[in-house]
């Protein structure tokens, strides 16, 4: 059973866009709002150079990354070919216009600090 953190209202996520959660160890957590009322949530950085997501353009079931323009599925977190790479994904759900996000994953996916980046590379 996973315990869930309430974040906000679904409201509270601008449509086609973000808002970024921090945590106490590692990168911010992007929360993603499309169009069509979906919430989705990644680890706010690119896999390309650790661009912040969370200040992409939403479109679709994507967000372009501002840096480089890397497409980043929301689902999934993979970059869309011909980039390759990905960036971790968390778990949401919404309740009564409510989104919460998995306290275990928050507390221990992507914790340990970034690798500082110069070319192409990956973060996990």
């Amino acid at each position: 059973m996973s315990d869930w953190k309430p974040l906000c209202g679904v409201e509270d996520i601008p449509r086609l866009g973000a808002r970024r959660v921090q945590r106490r160890s590692g990168a911010d957590i992007a929360v993603f709002r499309t169009a069509d009322d979906r919430v989705f949530a990644l680890l706010d950085r690119c896999p390309h150079k650790a661009g912040p997501l969370s200040q992409g353009i939403v479109f679709g079931d994507r967000v372009a990354c501002p840096l480089h323009n890397w497409t980043i599925g929301l689902a999934d977190g993979a970059a869309l070919a011909p980039d390759n790479g990905s960036t971790p994904r968390f778990a949401v759900k919404v309740e009564d216009g409510r989104v919460y996000l998995d306290l275990d994953e928050l507390n221990s996916v992507a914790t340990e600090p970034a690798a500082a980046c110069a070319g192409s590379c990956e973060h996990a």
